[in-house]
């Protein structure tokens, strides 16, 4: 799937917010690590990333818009709201790992200065686990509720967004997360948001 730079900055743009100020107080990488970030990203690890994380995109948008609209008429209404709850939370992740992305991209394409780029608000943290604290009994239900093709996605974009964001602290290790602006934290708003909208 090929997404242009400037759909990626008007992607990112309305998910972000844009502080100058921050972006100057985050400017510190060493001049060894900028190089070693813009190796990176003319790198063929990044070029293989890249497109395993457009397919993905590309293959979810495509499955929920077709057969898994037909899955989710097939479900009862408890297991309906899990698919609904857990297609939000696969679409947020991949709509992150899709922005990380691009970012990247821009990097390496002269689209965007690495400055900006290092923004805590372009940072990916390992995501806060959604079911923490159930038995697994309760996960096996919901496992068992779901079209396999809906686990399949999700499991493998919860694979894949854990390599990133490994990548991004190995890549931008010297920032420091920002409580509340974190990639994490908006998936985490996000799908309180979208639970207390199921559960009225």
């Amino acid at each position: 799937m090929m997404v242009g730079i400037e759909t990626g900055k008007i992607i990112m743009s309305a998910i972000y917010n844009t502080d100058s100020e921050t972006a100057k107080r985050l400017d510190t990488l060493t001049p060894q690590a900028e190089e070693r970030l813009l190796e990176f990203t003319k790198s063929e690890l990044f070029a293989k990333t890249f497109r395993e994380g457009m397919d993905i995109v590309e293959e979810t948008a495509a499955y929920l818009d077709g057969p898994g609209r037909q899955d989710s008429k097939k479900l009862g209404r408890n297991d309906a709201l899990t698919y609904a709850s857990q297609s939000m939370r696969l679409t947020t992740r991949l709509m992150q790992v899709a922005s990380w992305l691009l970012v990247q991209r821009a990097l390496k394409e002269g689209e965007m200065k690495s400055s900006e780029a290092r923004q805590e608000k372009y940072r990916l943290v390992a995501e806060k686990k959604a079911r923490e604290g159930l038995s697994f009994s309760d996960l096996a239900k919901d496992a068992y509720a779901l079209p396999a093709r809906l686990l399949d996605l999700l499991a493998r974009s919860e694979q894949l967004y854990e390599r990133i964001a490994r990548l991004d602290r190995s890549l931008y290790g010297s920032i420091a997360a920002q409580d509340g602006n974190t990639v994490a934290d908006q998936i985490n708003r996000l799908e309180a948001a979208f639970g207390r909208v199921l559960t009225k």
